[in-house]
């Protein structure tokens, strides 16, 4: 089992509320991946626990919070508010970025039904900061108008028995002007509870991760612009 440098619970201040996460940064990371869950789940989804664990083994560290209130989440409309996710995304990447054991970390997400959609939208207005995207069973079809700004490397991943989704995706993939990848899992429905489809998932999110969020070259001061 790999060693975590650190495992803890935080909270992220957001006004008056606090938005509670799970944070996890194994020995010899080199990036952190803030997951982006979907409607109706929340920090302790096992579907992305299991991603998580699978990020944890290639040396990759993980964010799991929670984007909306106890209170927020009674209200079913808000797990469907693409513009507050999005804002709580925001919010969450930069508190991250401040805090000492992420000094010096790429950035990624790892986005899930309508929360790909917030997770596209927060990586088009941080482009600087996140370096790669991968989107589970995404609705990313919610984030239409600003797809074409999303610079991160983006792969999309859906089950061939997902057809409307796997429709949604296709004519995304087409949109994207990243660097892209469409993975279409044989034998898996939308929430990928197909024996073995999981594991799949986890392996071509932590293959993509390693590959795009390497670390960051030094900036060279002394280069002629």
């Amino acid at each position: 089992m790999i060693h975590l440098k650190v495992n803890r619970n935080l909270s992220i201040p957001e006004g008056e509320n606090r938005l509670e996460g799970d944070l996890c940064i194994p020995s010899g990371c080199h990036s952190l991946v803030i997951f982006v869950h979907g409607s109706g789940s929340s920090r302790l989804s096992k579907r992305n626990k299991i991603v998580a664990e699978e990020l944890h083994d290639r040396h990759i560290g993980t964010l799991l919070f929670d984007l909306l209130t106890k209170e927020e989440e009674e209200h079913y409309e808000n797990r469907f508010n693409i513009e507050l996710l999005t804002e709580r995304l925001i919010l969450a990447t930069n508190y991250m970025r401040s805090l000492p054991e992420c000094k010096g970390l790429t950035f990624g997400y790892f986005g899930a039904s309508t929360g790909a959609a917030a997770a596209l939208k927060a990586a088009a207005a941080l482009t600087n900061v996140i370096d790669a995207l991968v989107l589970r069973g995404g609705r990313s079809d919610l984030a239409i108008g600003v797809i074409t700004k999303v610079k991160a490397a983006t792969l999309l991943i859906v089950g061939d028995l997902d057809f409307e989704i796997l429709f949604i995706n296709s004519q995304v993939y087409k949109t994207l002007t990243c660097k892209k990848k469409l993975e279409v899992i044989g034998g898996a429905t939308h929430l990928f509870e197909e024996p073995g489809k999981l594991k799949e998932v986890a392996d071509y999110a932590a293959d993509w991760f390693n590959l795009y969020l390497g670390k960051k070259k030094p900036i060279n001061l002394s280069a002629k612009l």
